[in-house]
């Protein structure tokens, strides 16, 4: 089986994990202001509550990676799809490279599809067949990676051999089949048979003689039946 791989290289980001927040969440309890120890205080609860909320969003730079990584997760999956879709009973499944974001969740970043080049064993012309899906396989994403062009190259191969097996066959014929053509072309048609058995020019060979000479070939056989009367 030849491995298809993504094509896009892998994001440059490193893998980065939800940032603890600095100094732990603020609680807050029913029995007084954590801060200033009110059992109502709008103020000091409203501030613990922005802060704890504050504590689970990204950054920035957090942020951007996301985009990329999402943006990349995307890529991956459509490029392996369309190695999927098109490899067809010859591709295997689906398998990805995953990279956990500053938000905790996974994306695929790199994914690959097993694809099985091997020729048919004794049948040149379903091999020849076969690896012209195995190549429009390999090609089928918008943008083939240096092993999908690989796997389109070694298929062009095993189609040329192919190719040159299905040539060599025909030439090898069956001796027996190349005697008896020697022999049909050696033997005479029907027509031939049955003049010379009446004694008379075959009506192919009449065809094609000219009048003039079609009325001396009568005439010399009209002398030869009085000389034998």
């Amino acid at each position: 089986m030849s491995p298809i791989t993504a094509t896009a290289p892998a994001p440059s980001a490193a893998v980065v994990r939800p940032a603890e927040p600095e100094g732990g969440q603020t609680r807050v309890s029913g029995s007084g202001c954590s801060s200033c120890g009110s059992s109502s205080c709008p103020g000091c609860d409203s501030k613990s509550v922005n802060k704890a909320q504050g504590a689970n969003q990204l950054t920035e730079e957090e942020q951007r990676q996301v985009e990329k990584l999402k943006a990349r997760d995307r890529e991956v999956r459509a490029h392996e799809q369309a190695h999927k879709a098109v490899g067809g009973q010859y591709a295997g499944g689906i398998s990805y490279e995953f990279q956990q974001g500053p938000d905790g969740k996974r994306y695929a970043v790199g994914g690959e599809v097993p694809i099985d080049a091997s020729p048919i064993e004794g049948d040149p012309a379903a091999t020849i067949e076969k690896m012209r899906i195995v190549k429009a396989a390999a090609l089928a994403p918008a943008e083939p990676s240096a092993q999908d062009r690989k796997v389109a190259a070694m298929a062009d191969a095993k189609m040329a051999q192919a190719r040159a097996e299905l040539a060599q066959q025909s030439d090898e014929t069956d001796p027996n089949d190349r005697e008896a053509g020697k022999e049909n072309k050696l033997r005479p048609s029907l027509n031939q048979q049955l003049a010379e058995m009446r004694g008379e020019e075959p009506e192919e060979a009449r065809s094609t003689v000219n009048p003039d000479g079609s009325r001396a070939y009568q005439a010399i056989t009209e002398l030869a039946a009085s000389i034998a009367a």
